[in-house]
């Protein structure tokens, strides 16, 4: 029943939203945003005329709220639609591409990091509380939450977008939790089926995460060089592909240099 009622609220915004004309961003804060994202507006003009289409119909589609009496004002919301449509640029029309985040409408705005509660069980049986610091966190069906710190430093000399990071988990949420394998396009990369492509995928992107995890216990225990790409990479499979798909969105010349392997599978998987 819940589910059936999910459903139902969905096609009615689809149906308000297709009915209600699509407010063009203005101006003055499209340049705001390219002016305070140099990877954004180093895009092509075409390119940024595209994403400027596909984020405000973003913004039709999705709500925001600010957190702790935050008022998320129209160019923070601007500045998020943006990165958040980044990866979607060369995924078919927009009302297509957008199907991608269909799963969620919310979108939460916090002044500052956030608090989560978390509980572990250790190979003892014992359980342990603690909380986690959340610059950002993406929910399965559900909700993004954004740190606006985090947000508004992102895009100044280092390959980074908590924006970005999230929305590529919500990505690869689309075929269940987060793991780092998300949907694949018809014909990845020259396969014929589903499981031929993601065997491709896994071929690429398994040898890659071992060997940044190495690099990165290298440089926490024996003073080794860090690695370019943000050691958060190395926690999960699923959080390497998030950050290696940030750093990949927004210098991809310098990740085709950290990474020749993943570059080309990222090619292959962004401009299908």
């Amino acid at each position: 029943m819940a589910a059936a009622l999910h459903f139902l609220r969905r096609m009615a915004r689809r149906l308000r939203a297709a009915i209600a004309p699509v407010p063009e961003i203005s101006a003055a804060l499209w340049l705001q945003t390219l002016q305070r994202h140099a990877f954004l507006a180093a895009l092509p003009l075409q390119d940024q005329a595209k994403l400027r289409a596909l984020s405000a119909l973003f913004l039709q589609h999705k709500e925001f709220s600010g957190a702790h009496g935050l008022q998320v004002t129209d160019a923070m919301a601007v500045a998020i639609a943006a990165q958040a449509c980044l990866p979607l640029l060369h995924w078919g029309a927009p009302e297509t591409a957008l199907a991608w985040y269909d799963d969620f409408v919310g979108i939460v705005v916090h002044p500052a990091e956030a608090l989560a509660r978390r509980k572990a069980v250790d190979e003892a049986g014992v359980v342990h509380h603690y909380d986690e610091v959340l610059l950002g966190e993406a929910m399965e069906h559900g909700p993004v939450m954004l740190s606006w710190p985090a947000v508004d430093g992102a895009g100044h000399g280092q390959a980074s977008s908590v924006v970005i990071h999230e929305f590529m988990h919500k990505i690869d949420m689309r075929n269940g939790p987060a793991d780092g394998n998300p949907p694949l396009p018809p014909g990845f990369m020259g396969t014929t089926g589903v499981r031929a492509a993601h065997a491709a995928w896994r071929a690429a992107w398994e040898p890659a995460y071992e060997q940044f995890r190495e690099q990165v216990i290298i440089a926490e225990r024996f003073g080794g060089d860090w690695p370019w790409l943000d050691a958060y990479g190395a926690t999960a499979p699923a959080e390497f592909f998030a950050v290696a798909c940030e750093a990949y969105l927004i210098d991809r010349p310098r990740f085709a240099q950290e990474f020749p392997t993943l570059a080309p599978v990222l090619d292959a998987f962004f401009r299908p």
